[in-house]
C-alpha cells in the first residue's frame, strides 16, 4: 500500500524556503525589532504620563488662587477681615481661608530652615481661594480688593499654569519625535539586514532566475521572512516593555515622585499597536531594499 502523497506546499511556504531561516541577518532583525519596540514602549509611557501629570497640576492650579496681603502690622488684621468679607460676597468662590503663621512657616521652612523668626519679618499674609464652577470674575475681584485692601494682590496662578502647559506640549512632542526616530533607526537596520541577506544569497538568486523565478517572487520571499521576524521580535520587545512599566514602584512606594508614570486605563492598549506598526515598517523597508538589490544583481 502506497503512503499518502505529501500535500504540496503553498506558494507562501515555498517562497519562505528561499530565504535562510537562520544566520546573522535573522537574529539581527529580531533583536533590532525587539530592542527598538522596548524603547518605544518607554517613550510612549513617558509621553503619556508627563501629559497626564501636567494636566492634573494645571487643573489643580486653575481652581485655586492666592491673595497676598502686605500691610503694616497694625493694619494687617483689619485688611485681612476686609478681604474675607469681600470674598464672602463674591459669587463663584467655593471656599477661602487665611493661612496661619504656622502654615506660612511650614511653606518657608524648606528654603529658610525651621528656625525662621516669622514674627520679626515682614512676611505677607496669604489667603487661599478655591474656585467654584462656574468661576469668579478675577478682574472684578481685583478691583474690589484694591478698594477694600490696598495691600492685597490676587494671584490666579496664570503664570504657573502656562509653563506647565508648554512643558506638557514639548514633552509630548519629544515623545512623538523619539518614537519616529526609533522607527527610522529600525527601518535602517532592517534595510541593511535585508540587503546583506540578498547579497549573501546572490548565487541562489541567480539560480532561481535561471529556472524562471521572477524578481517579484524572490522579493516577496524576503519581504515575508523579514516582516515575520520583525513582528516576532517587536512582540517580545513590547511584552518586555509593558512588564517593565508595570514593575515601576507604586505612588506610595515612590513617595509621590513617580506619580502617574506609566500607562493608565485604556492607555495600556497603546503598546499593543507597536508590533503591527513595526511589521509595516519592516514590510516597506524590506520591499524597497529587495527590489533595489535585485536590480543591482541583474
Amino acid at each position: 500500500m502506497k503512503p499518502p502523497a505529501a500535500k504540496p506546499a503553498s506558494p507562501a511556504t515555498r517562497a519562505l524556503q528561499v530565504v535562510p531561516p537562520s544566520g546573522p541577518t535573522a537574529w539581527l532583525t529580531t533583536f533590532t525589532a525587539g530592542a527598538m519596540t522596548f524603547l518605544c514602549v518607554f517613550a510612549l509611557a513617558l509621553s503619556l504620563a508627563s501629559g497626564r501629570l501636567a494636566d492634573r497640576w494645571s487643573e489643580a492650579l486653575a481652581r485655586t488662587a492666592t491673595i497676598r496681603l502686605s500691610a503694616p502690622a497694625e493694619q494687617m488684621q483689619l485688611q485681612t477681615d476686609a478681604i474675607l468679607a469681600v470674598l464672602a460676597k463674591t459669587p463663584g468662590i467655593a471656599s477661602f481661608r487665611a493661612l496661619t503663621d504656622a502654615e506660612t512657616r511650614a511653606l518657608l521652612e524648606p528654603w529658610f530652615g525651621p528656625d525662621l523668626p516669622i514674627e520679626a519679618l515682614p512676611i505677607p499674609r496669604l489667603i487661599e481661594v478655591v474656585e467654584a464652577r462656574p468661576g469668579y470674575d478675577s478682574e472684578g475681584l481685583r478691583q474690589r480688593l484694591s478698594g477694600e485692601a490696598p495691600g492685597a494682590v490676587l494671584d490666579d496662578h496664570t503664570r504657573w499654569r502656562r509653563p506647565l502647559v508648554e512643558a506638557a506640549t514639548r514633552l509630548r512632542l519629544l515623545g512623538v519625535l523619539s518614537i519616529a526616530l526609533i522607527g527610522a533607526a529600525m527601518a535602517a537596520m532592517i534595510t541593511l539586514a535585508a540587503r546583506a541577506a540578498l547579497a549573501t544569497n546572490a548565487e541562489v538568486i541567480r539560480v532561481l532566475r535561471l529556472v524562471g523565478a521572477k524578481d517579484s517572487y524572490i522579493a516577496r520571499a524576503f519581504v515575508r521572512r523579514f516582516t515575520l521576524r520583525t513582528l516576532a521580535g517587536a512582540s517580545v520587545g513590547a511584552a518586555a516593555g509593558i512588564a517593565g512599566v508595570a514593575a515601576l514602584p507604586a505612588t506610595d512606594a515612590a513617595g509621590g515622585f513617580l506619580t502617574g508614570l506609566g500607562f493608565a486605563g485604556t492607555g495600556w492598549l497603546w503598546p499593543l499597536i507597536l508590533p503591527p506598526l513595526a511589521a509595516i515598517v519592516a514590510f516597506l523597508a524590506t520591499r524597497r531594499a529587495a527590489f533595489r538589490q535585485l536590480r543591482d544583481l541583474t
